[in-house]
């Protein structure tokens, strides 16, 4: 699933815990749940399909990351940042093999989150829209607490 997707739903979790530390290990959880719902990949032997669209998705997730921060009432803007943490942390697997050789997670760890992918290379327009839509859903759901706390 593109990192922009776990973003959103992290921050929902954030939303939901409010406790910074639940929302990280929640966020996490999540993440873990939505990989193995119907999603775009390529597999791990098509880096050279997945690079270019990694490298998109990840400044997305960074843009959407600081939208819904800086959406989130500030009471809250600490446990929405943990959630996005937490989810998007099993994909640091990803990250740390390319940039370095080596995932930062054990290797049954890494085994198990490759295990539960249920990827194919048909559902890239329909995954950038359900991230766009949980986005711009996450905006204006935060906003709205936001006004209501101040």
């Amino acid at each position: 699933m593109i990192i922009s997707s776990h973003v959103p739903a992290g921050a929902f979790v954030g939303m939901a815990v409010r406790n910074p530390v639940v929302a990280v290990a929640a966020g996490f959880a999540s993440h873990l749940a939505m990989d193995a719902m119907p999603h775009w990949g390529t597999g791990p032997n098509t880096e050279s399909e997945w690079i270019p669209i990694a490298r998109r998705d990840g400044v997305a997730g960074l843009a959407a990351m600081a939208l819904l921060t800086a959406a989130a009432p500030p009471g809250r803007r600490l446990a929405v940042l943990a959630g996005m943490t937490g989810a998007c942390l099993p994909d640091t697997d990803k990250v740390g093999r390319y940039f370095v050789g080596v995932s930062p997670w054990p290797s049954r760890f890494d085994r198990f989150h490759e295990r539960i992918q249920n990827e194919a290379r048909n559902r890239l327009p329909r995954e950038v829209a359900t991230a766009v839509t949980l986005t711009a859903a996450g905006t204006l759901l935060l906003r709205r607490l936001a006004a209501r706390t101040t």
